[in-house]
């Protein structure tokens, strides 16, 4: 997979994943989470994950309700995490396959495209 950038990911759509692909390389992975910010490789090279520190608990609700939508609108569901009532953190990987695939990556460009209250430094 050659890497895209944001608004290429962006505007892609994740196309259903029964298995019988191949994962990305670490290299393929990495080469691609270049062009998103804040994302990173789990220690297992398998899944990506972003953490963000929201306003407070409803915030991290709101933005978790929003990934849903979108996680449903592509068929492709994430794990969500929400910490200390404003830690949250998504994961993404492609479960058929035990690794990721492009769907991750456009998954996680739609996920940044989404409003969230952060606290204020």
């Amino acid at each position: 997979m050659a890497a895209q950038s944001f608004e290429q990911l962006r505007s892609g759509k994740c196309v259903p994943c029964e298995g019988g692909v191949p994962r990305l390389t670490n290299a393929e992975a990495e080469e691609q989470l270049a062009k998103l910010v804040g994302w990173s490789l789990t220690a297992d090279g398998q899944r990506i994950r972003k953490e963000w520190i929201v306003k407070h608990f409803m915030a991290g609700m709101r933005f978790f309700n929003l990934v849903a939508e979108i996680a449903e609108a592509e068929a492709h569901h994430p794990d969500l995490y929400l910490v200390g009532f404003r830690n949250v953190a998504v994961e993404i990987w492609t479960h058929a396959i035990g690794g990721l695939s492009e769907n991750d990556f456009i998954l996680a460009a739609k996920i940044d495209a989404l409003p969230i209250e952060l606290k204020s430094v």
